[in-house]
């Protein structure tokens, strides 16, 4: 039976906002830490590095991001992703790195898995880090991204992080096919267990500027990625990438960017109703820690009010720059603050 909502005066609208404890009871959504993720970079030198481009981050030592690891189960983090900075020595036009069992992100996921069994490890699986070039995959002579010899390479990428101890293999190159010979790779090599979180739907995006600072590929890029990435004026598409992602055996999906995207991530949510993550990515983490820092807006309330929406829009879990931040301000509220040192 269809029942035909009173009007003004009768209802009210605002009865339901005059107080906090109000509030919080009709509350549609909220956001806690179990639903962050924390982006970490890691470099092989002895003391960290700040980004001046991604202002409260820095490359750390392997101890370093050990310490950032259990102050994030502290603060109730589940997991954390892992970014390699390579020396620029080690990167060649193949990325062959990226195959080494002894490589950065190898080395340190054996570490977390032995120092902070508890947290969950995320590994990246793309070549862009290991590349001289800057591309996610492998290129021919005219500078072309080559599809299938890349979705081969990053098949093997994906076994030697779960060899390591990696939960969750994340593929975000955007080759055609790779989610299926992830999942083929990793089964036959006895990692039935591992996740894949495929970056689904990624767009070619202007926010990702600070994040090439953080790993060093920033000026290396020999052209752009719009012939992977896909088009931000495309919507459609992304629930083809997505639906295709599934069923080649995703666990879990990536909307990224995140902000600007929330249509996207919604429509994905409502659509498949699987697990869907977003990334907040460097850019617009930047964007507002810049503009607090000018005075233009609350810093804090900024930021949570950003993830709130991210997690209104269908995002089950958020990976930000802010993560410990944010964390640790939402156990305040709660009554159940680490006292861990953060900010943004």
């Amino acid at each position: 039976m269809l029942i035909t909502p009173a009007a003004f005066p009768d209802l009210r609208l605002r009865r339901m906002r005059q107080a906090p404890w109000l509030r919080a009871l009709v509350r549609e959504n909220r956001l806690c830490a179990a639903d962050l993720i924390l982006p970490v970079f890691v470099h092989d030198h002895d003391a960290p590095i700040p980004i001046a481009t991604l202002p409260g981050v820095a490359r750390q030592p392997l101890a370093g991001i050990i310490a950032t690891a259990r102050a994030a189960v502290r603060a109730g983090i589940p997991a954390l992703a892992v970014f390699p900075v390579t020396p620029p020595h080690l990167k060649t036009p193949d990325g062959s790195e990226a195959l080494n069992p002894e490589n950065l992100v190898c080395r340190t996921v054996r570490a977390l898995k032995h120092a902070v069994p508890e947290i969950g490890v995320i590994c990246d699986v793309a070549l862009d880090p290991y590349t001289s070039h800057g591309h996610d995959g492998l290129i021919d002579a005219e500078g072309q991204v080559l599809n299938d010899a890349t979705v081969a390479v990053l098949a093997r990428q994906a076994v030697t992080l779960a060899a390591a101890g990696a939960d969750i293999v994340a593929p975000s190159d955007m080759m055609d096919g790779r989610v299926g010979a992830i999942r083929l790779a990793l089964d036959a090599e006895g990692f039935q267990g591992v996740a894949i979180l495929s970056y689904a739907a990624k767009y070619a995006s202007a926010f990702y500027g600070p994040f090439r600072d953080a790993v060093g590929s920033r000026g290396l890029l020999s052209g752009d990625k719009k012939t992977y990435q896909m088009d931000p004026a495309n919507a459609d598409e992304a629930l083809r990438e997505v639906g295709q992602d599934l069923a080649e055996g995703a666990d879990m999906v990536m909307v990224k960017p995140g902000l600007p995207y929330l249509d996207i991530v919604r429509r994905v949510k409502d659509t498949f109703q699987m697990p869907t993550f977003v990334y907040q990515v460097s850019g617009e983490y930047a964007a507002l820690h810049f503009a607090a820092e000018a005075g233009a807006l609350d810093g804090r309330a900024a930021m949570l009010e950003s993830l709130l929406a991210m997690k209104r829009a269908g995002a089950d879990a958020i990976l930000t720059y802010a993560a410990l931040a944010a964390a640790n301000w939402l156990n305040e509220d709660a009554g159940t603050s680490t006292k861990s040192s953060s900010s943004i």
